[in-house]
């Protein structure tokens, strides 16, 4: 990380410069950050015809409550056959859930998602298949190339649907208008 802070539970905006098609606008929780690989969780892409109620029921999880009619996120090309749920943290499954920000947590476990099919639901939540992965410093260098950008996330960025608009207001949150990034990079 080369002297630089975690950036564990801030939120990654691709910028213009991302030159990876899989990452155009993206808004991506960051979940772990170390010297030796960072991960995190797509925020605002979703699976393109692929529901929670649909998957719960391809996953035989049935619950006390009907599933909310949300959609399935792209976490990341990473793994993209394994589910993480981001969710506020005052549910917490033992030995299965990590803190990763203020306020969330990221479970990986069928129990969180039966917690959401019941009365016991965290009070948010969004499902992503898959997770955006970095090995070690390779963040730290798209950082340097000015390919993402970092914002403090909010509980709305995180957690409220209208997908097609977090990078947006992701870029406003900073000040950012989007109108004006380039795709041109350069270092002072």
């Amino acid at each position: 990380m080369d002297g630089q802070t975690s950036l564990k539970g801030k939120i990654l905006i691709a910028s213009p410069a991302i030159g990876d098609p899989r990452f155009d606008r993206a808004v991506i929780f960051v979940c772990a950050h170390s010297d030796e690989q960072a991960m995190g969780i797509t925020i605002n892409k979703a699976v393109r015809d692929l529901r929670l109620p649909t998957l719960f029921e391809q996953l035989g999880i049935e619950g006390s409550i009907r599933v909310p009619d949300r959609p399935v996120l792209d976490g990341g090309p990473v793994d993209r056959d394994r589910g993480f749920v981001l969710h506020t943290s005052e549910f917490q499954a033992d030995d299965a859930t990590l803190p990763v920000g203020d306020g969330v947590g990221l479970t990986a476990t069928k129990e969180i998602l039966a917690a959401i099919a019941s009365d016991d639901a965290p009070r948010r939540s969004i499902l992503a298949l898959g997770y955006a992965g970095w090995g070690a410093g390779q963040l730290d260098d798209e950082l340097q190339a000015n390919a993402w950008l970092v914002a403090d996330p909010d509980e709305a960025l995180i957690f409220d649907d209208g997908y097609d608009d977090k990078w947006t207001l992701a870029l406003n949150s900073l000040g950012v208008d989007p109108e004006r990034l380039s795709g041109i990079s350069g270092h002072a």
